[in-house]
């Protein structure tokens, strides 16, 4: 308490008994006993009153003892329960449970991780992933500027996640590796690279990256089958020195539908786990022919090479036909070529309002093209000029890659300067007589559900030949107008119910199916009831789930449900609006696909943050140095804390109290 406060009480004390002695005792002749009663009590209720206003405060000086914090992790994937260990690691956490002077020494925190971190309840082995940097992330964050310390109880084998052995941990990290460590000889399908959708009788990539582990030259054999039935197969050879190699084939999408697809390396010899030497991997196969009209006035190189180019892709068809031709039925085609429209086209722009690529050129006549309100504009004078392409990075309506634009030959058109009239998108601009120009050299228009091109320019018949000289095939350039065909031909009306999910899922893994909703004016719409419908294909057990508001999306969860292949059906509740899918449970578990501890990585790991790798047979050895480690020791933080000496409510009630007494006193015996 501050002198100044004393000061004030003492004055208190004394003005108080001053009043009430100038009341009760001064010039009084005669002083009965009452008197001193309510000398008393006067003199209490004006210093209480007095301490009101003086409030006197103290200040504590409190003392608070911090442990280092010992985070202990510990891993509950299934790659446990895969290599027995369970108990081993129960041992490990009932041990550093029992030891009292960890527990004394260290403030111990209890976490299990899988895909995701979680205080530690109980250990099942259940979870599907592993994801061990991001439970090394999770506690440094959580203890972020503390004295602490790690201890992971792992195999080591990480599914998911950055790489941990990377970790920027700041805290020494202590593993205590479980799992056999002995290296056995191992070969694996490492990654497998494949594209989900192809067209029938077109063929589609898939790329395998294997991996051998072993001391000796061995010889196997790679292969992709579907319904049991070998579609492709390379012998291999795998050496210590030679421990990974890339295989690539293209297969071709022989049938219609969702196809599934196993690949396999043969076993090798002296190989314990086998679970790693196949993947399932599924293509959905689409018979959609789509048929192109490549429409001119004359004929041109430039039809046959543009004929080629898109009917590489065996799902389009192409006819090409005069404009002086009377048979022609607009309605059998998906895509128009207009090349180099002139009058004569009048009636076929009234019968077509979309999907169409307009070719231009030296016989073009732009009076006509002005006068269709397409959106472009040229002023043009009867010369000729030739035209280089210049590449756009910024193109946005479809996905293409610089073929080597600016090297293909010049195309030709009149002269002149090309105004662009509506929101357009060039994926090429113009350069000629050597000057770059953002003047518009492919264009591209979207209005509503319109949706068109422009080529300025004809001679592309060049650009096929030059890009096969450049690389002695056609592929490039017919991959760039098979693009531009599939973004002018597709024309699809935007679903108001779109569904998602996988098609292959590994066993036990968590299935999360996700469902996007809209009301007619295509908003989404938060109010709807979904409901999922799950069909084993095999037993026709059924399973009805409801779905669940996610933020902006629907969402439904599905577990513990058997292999095999399932379709499902996701409904709108009281409205005619539904979805169908299917996907396929595999029996492959990832969490299998390993056949020892990564006692290198955890070494390394251990390495970096200074820490010691142990095992459940020394783990005593790891709690006795932690215990002696002078690092991690309590520290004392003081705080001064400062507090009312008196309560109010208390002090109130006894003013109240005694002048109320000295008024029933003074009342009883006639003093007012």
């Amino acid at each position: 308490m501050e002198s100044i406060t004393i000061i004030y009480i003492v004055l208190a004390v004394l003005i108080s008994v001053a009043i009430a002695f100038f009341q009760y005792f001064y010039k009084v002749k005669s002083t009965p006993k009452t008197h001193i009663l309510l000398f008393a009590l006067k003199a209490l209720s004006l210093f209480f009153i007095g301490l009101l206003f003086i409030n006197p405060k103290i200040k504590t000086l409190e003392i608070e003892n911090s442990k280092p914090i010992l985070s202990l992790l510990i891993d509950n994937s299934l790659s446990t329960q895969f290599f027995k260990e369970e108990e081993n690691v129960r041992k490990v956490l009932s041990e550093i449970k029992e030891d009292e002077k960890i527990q004394e020494k260290f403030d111990v925190q209890y976490f299990s991780f899988g895909k995701e971190v979680s205080v530690l309840d109980s250990l099942s082995f259940s979870d599907t992933q592993t994801n061990i940097s991001k439970a090394i992330t999770a506690v440094n964050e959580l203890n972020k500027g503390k004295i602490s310390t790690t201890v992971l109880v792992t195999d080591g084998n990480q599914t998911q996640g950055n790489d941990y052995e990377f970790s920027t941990s700041t805290n020494k990290i202590f593993p205590i590796i479980v799992g056999d460590t002995t290296q056995y000889q191992d070969i694996q399908i490492a990654q497998l690279n494949v594209n989900k959708y192809s067209y029938l009788q077109n063929k589609f990539p898939v790329e395998a990256l294997l991996y051998y582990e072993g001391k000796d030259k061995i010889t196997t054999t790679f292969s992709i089958l579907q319904n049991g039935q070998r579609v492709f197969s390379k012998q291999l050879d795998f050496s210590p020195n030679n421990p990974t190699q890339t295989v690539t084939t293209n297969l071709l999408s022989k049938t219609k539908g969702l196809q599934y697809y196993t690949a396999s390396i043969s076993k090798i010899p002296n190989e314990k786990n086998t679970k790693n030497n196949y993947k399932n991997f599924s293509v959905e196969v689409f018979d959609e022919q789509t048929k192109v009209l490549l429409l001119g006035s004359f004929l041109h190189p430039d039809l046959g090479a543009l004929k080629k180019a898109i009917e590489s892709n065996k799902q389009r068809k192409v006819d090409i036909a005069l404009i002086q031709d009377k048979n022609i039925n607009f309605d059998d085609y998906q895509l128009y070529v207009l090349y180099q429209p002139n009058s004569s086209f009048k009636s076929v722009f009234e019968k077509i309002t979309s999907n169409y690529l307009i070719i231009t050129g030296t016989k073009t006549d732009w009076n006509f093209i002005n006068s269709q309100n397409l959106g472009v504009a040229k002023k043009v004078i009867n010369q000729k000029e030739e035209y280089t392409a210049l590449y756009n990075a910024d193109f946005l309506p479809f996905f293409q890659e610089n073929i080597g634009f600016t090297h293909f030959p010049p195309l030709q058109d009149k002269f002149g300067e090309v105004q662009l009239k509506k929101e357009a998108q060039s994926l090429l601009y113009q350069k000629f007589a050597g000057v770059e120009t953002t003047q518009p050299l492919f264009t591209t228009f979207e209005e509503n559900d319109k949706k068109y091109a422009m080529l300025f320019g004809e001679g592309i018949w060049k650009w096929r030949a030059s890009s096969y000289l450049k690389e002695q095939n056609f592929e490039s350039f017919d991959t760039f107008i098979g693009n531009l065909a599939q973004y002018l031909a597709s024309n699809k009306k935007r679903k108001r119910l779109e569904v998602t999910s996988e098609r292959l899922y590994p066993a036990n893994a968590p299935i999360t199916i996700t469902a996007f909703y809209v009301d007619k004016n295509y908003q989404f719409d938060n109010r709807a009831n979904l409901e999922l419908t799950l069909t084993n294909k095999e037993t026709k057990e059924q399973k009805k789930l409801p779905f669940s508001l996610v933020n902006n999306s629907y969402q439904v969860s599905v577990e513990g449900l058997l292999s095999g292949d399932y379709t499902y059906k996701v409904s709108v509740v009281n409205q005619n609006i539904t979805s169908y899918g299917e996907f396929k449970i595999t029996d492959y578990q990832i969490e299998e696909q390993f056949t020892n501890a990564n006692r290198k990585k955890l070494q390394a790991l251990a390495s970096k943050t200074n820490g010691v790798v142990s095992y459940p047979n020394t783990t005593t050895q790891l709690l006795q140095d932690l215990v002696n480690d002078e690092a991690y020791y309590t520290t004392q933080k003081s705080t001064t804390k400062e507090q009312n000496l008196i309560d109010w409510k208390w002090i109130l009630f006894l003013i109240v109290a005694f002048l109320s007494i000295e008024w029933f006193i003074r009342k009883y015996y006639g003093k007012i």
